[in-house]
């Protein structure tokens, strides 16, 4: 057996759809399936139908079986790459091989049993049957893998109406509701019934369960060949890229949670901290709003100690190692993908294999018929001059820059948010709130920001599905590519946006006292005598823990309440009718079905891959965070594939594809930004400088960073204050400043070649 369709409806629709008035489009849906099984059968699958009825329900199971001629057929067709000589599986961990070396027993190896063999292979001819392995048993010539794929590929090319109007294959016949569903079935049940059973009589889901899925495994190799073996390529470097990147995130968690430690201890015998904290009422600030107060520096003695855990020397250690970290990372990821890829068969894999989308004629078809020039001159004013696809590419130049305004139209919200929730605290608030005002309404503006960006991202991905088909990808591949494409553009603005802000921009254009820059009428917001650091950290926390928290409670839970509630509900009703001499059938239909592995893969490299590199100067537990929840994601995943989906359908891949691209942009870009932070976020490069032109103890160094407010403000207020900047008593930039400035590009420029030479 190799392909199962499900058939699903109420038998009040049978009886409409036999009569003599009944409803058209049932009656259309049974024309087209019974015009495509005939088209199965003529193309030489095996059929067995079998109805299961109960409770005035219906379910059809269509079993598929493709015999030795059709699949030889197919094979050569698809250019199958099939076993010419065995050889020992190559298959070596570097970690495993030192530890040999070094005589070091290694807990994470686990000998798995029944190890796939490795192949001389070559694409599959008819004529040289003979000279292929395992010519002489038609039953396991071809994997069951192998099967699915030929049947999938038979079941995508059969037309079941007209073909103009892409009335082929059964995508669209499930997306039409013609068939409820279209699947391989899993190799049996994936537990172990009895623990007598020798470990090489298992089935590889059982095996894949028992040696790879369980929770108890975390800290195992993960067995990539059995795991290609049963999913296919594509998922099994899913895999591969999850596990190596995991087991890069240690030595990045490592060093982060010794800088973080050395912060501690900074923080303890830090001399700026204790001059601080030590002030009184020495240092008197000007407010921080309209209708705040004069206030005392000493006041902030825990948050700027708080903001030395996340901005000291270590830091600048910590966010060159981690770029230099990124760039070596994906660098090595390159080559264990070279060394998959070739023991796999798929380096030579090209996108020419691969056949065109089923909706690709359709939407072509609509395409020509449409009114789009029309809707090009109203953009325009003019008559179009450009290609159909040139149109289609306009029209989506129109519909990002939009997009990306919606997002800056919610930042500045949550910038008015934070200043006038601030106001009003303190002005309303008793003094404990009044002293702790615009902390509140920063941590408060972070989860409101949190909230906006989940909202936007589905909005944003559904933009983008619709966007991508306007554009008219003729393979699956290229369709993959720009939708992702699309996806990382919006996403990108949409979760680094806020953190940019906080990182590069606020605070950077307030003005001095009497002479401060106001947005829509409301003063701009500054980070505080304390710096900026702290609360890009903040922000980072909230995006990237929040994310990774609501993420994993979703596919613990959902997974957990969804996938348990539907297999319930539909055991209640179908429990004891499956087909009796199939049930694996029936149990697989209850799995939910398999879609695709791109929200993982977006959460792991834009979100989390993105932050621990972009902004690890501001946070160095990011990379600790990150390495707990893909322990989780790891296992998750794995369960996911074997216990909750139904099977997935073998997909031939080189790599991870454009995500490898995305992950290199963000490597570049975290380069670059790391210099920028550490430059002029952080309070580093000025302690250097006074350490070198004042006091090597940085005694001082709190009254050298601080101005006087300018003779206007004094003597309307009648009162001097002191503010954080490096400007003159007239309030124009200091010399100071400018040797500062200079300083600070110089690093950027040490930095950034250091770091791409």
């Amino acid at each position: 057996l190799d392909f199962v369709l499900v058939w699903e409806r109420n038998l009040n629709e049978k009886e409409r759809s036999v009569a003599p008035a009944g409803n058209e489009n049932l009656n259309l849906h049974e024309r087209w399936r019974q015009k495509f099984l005939r088209k199965l059968e003529k193309a030489g699958i095996q059929i067995e139908r079998h109805i299961t009825e109960k409770d005035k329900k219906e379910i059809r199971f269509i079993l598929l079986n493709a015999p030795w001629n059709v699949l030889c057929y197919y094979a050569e067709e698809l250019g199958l790459p099939l076993p010419l000589l065995a050889i020992p599986n190559q298959s070596q961990n570097w970690s495993n091989e030192l530890l040999k070396k070094l005589r070091i027993p290694n807990i994470m190896y686990e000998n798995v049993p029944n190890q796939p063999l490795d192949y001389y292979t070559c694409q599959f001819k008819v004529t040289k049957l003979e000279r292929f392995l395992g010519n002489d048993d038609q039953s396991t010539f071809f994997t069951n893998t192998q099967r699915h794929q030929i049947l999938r590929e038979i079941l995508a090319r059969t037309v079941y109406g007209r073909r103009k109007k892409a009335e082929v294959g059964i995508d669209r016949l499930v997306t039409e509701n013609v068939f409820t569903a279209a699947f391989p079935l899993h190799d049996g049940p994936f537990t172990v019934p009895n623990e007598d059973i020798p470990p090489e009589n298992l089935s590889l889901r059982q095996i894949l369960y028992k040696y790879w899925a369980r929770w108890g495994k975390w800290y195992k190799y993960q067995p990539l060949d059995h795991i290609r073996a049963y999913f296919g390529e594509k998922i099994a470097l899913y895999f591969a890229w999850l596990g190596f990147y995991t087991g890069w995130l240690l030595p990045a968690a490592f060093v982060g949670t010794m800088v973080f430690a050395i912060g501690i201890y900074l923080m303890i015998n830090d001399v700026p901290a204790k001059e601080i904290c030590e002030s009184g009422t020495k240092y008197m600030m000007c407010p921080k709003c309209s209708i705040c107060d004069y206030w005392p520096l000493s006041h902030i003695c825990t948050t700027f100690k708080a903001g030395l855990l996340f901005d000291n020397g270590g830091t600048v250690f910590f966010s060159i190692f981690m770029s230099l970290w990124a760039v070596t990372f994906l660098e090595y990821w390159k080559r264990t993908n070279a060394i998959l890829a070739h023991r796999w068969d798929c380096f030579e894999f090209e996108e020419i294999e691969v056949r065109s989308r089923d909706h690709f004629y359709k939407e072509f078809e609509r395409l020509i018929s449409s009114k789009i020039n029309g809707l090009v001159k109203c953009f325009t004013g003019k008559p179009p001059h450009l290609s159909l696809f040139g149109k289609r590419g306009l029209l989506l130049g129109y519909s990002l820059l939009p997009s990306i305004f919606v997002v800056l139209i919610f930042l500045v919200s949550i910038i008015l948010y934070r200043i006038v929730i601030g106001f009003f605290m303190f002005k309303v608030g008793s003094p404990l709130i009044k002293e702790s005002a615009f902390l509140i309404a920063s941590l408060t503006g972070s989860v409101v920001n949190l909230i906006l960006i989940l909202i936007l991202s589905r909005l944003y991905i559904m933009l983008a599905h619709v966007l991508t088909r306007w554009e008219m990808h003729r393979t699956q591949t290229m369709y993959d590519n720009a939708f992702i494409s699309k996806v990382f553009i919006f996403q990108f603005v949409n979760f680094y946006s806020s953190p940019i802000y906080v990182a590069f921009f606020k605070g950077r254009f307030v003005g001095y006292p009497g002479h401060y820059y106001t947005l829509l009428g409301v003063r701009n917001e500054d980070c505080g005598a304390g710096g900026c650091l702290i609360q890009l950290a903040q922000e980072m926390l909230v995006i990237m823990v929040g994310k990774q928290i609501i993420n994993n409670a979703q596919e613990l839970l959902v997974p957990k309440t969804k996938p348990v509630y539907t297999i319930y509900s539909r055991k209640k009703t179908w429990c004891g009718v499956f087909p009796s001499h199939n049930p694996t059938s029936g149990q697989d239909w209850l799995f939910l079905m398999y879609c695709n592995l791109f929200s993982t893969y977006w959460s792991l490299s834009v979100l989390q891959f993105g932050f621990i590199t972009i902004f690890v100067a501001a946070c160095p537990l990011a990379p600790l965070f990150a390495l707990l929840n893909n322990w989780i994601e790891l296992r998750l995943d794995a369960r996911k594939f074997l216990c909750v989906y139904r099977r997935a359908v073998v997909e031939r891949a080189q790599g991870i594809g454009i995500w490898f691209e995305i992950l290199d942009v963000i490597t570049k870009f975290a380069v670059i930004s790391n210099a920028f932070l550490i430059a002029f976020t952080s309070d580093f490069l000025p302690r250097v400088y006074y350490r070198y032109t004042h006091h090597k103890e940085l005694h001082g160094y709190i009254n050298f960073s601080l101005a006087y407010s300018p003779p206007d403000f004094i003597a309307q207020n009648h009162t001097m204050c002191r503010y954080k900047a490096y400007r003159d008593n007239d309030g124009s930039y200091s010399l100071t400043y400018w040797n500062l400035l200079a300083v600070r590009l110089s690093f950027i420029v040490v930095f950034e070649v250091g770091q791409f030479y």
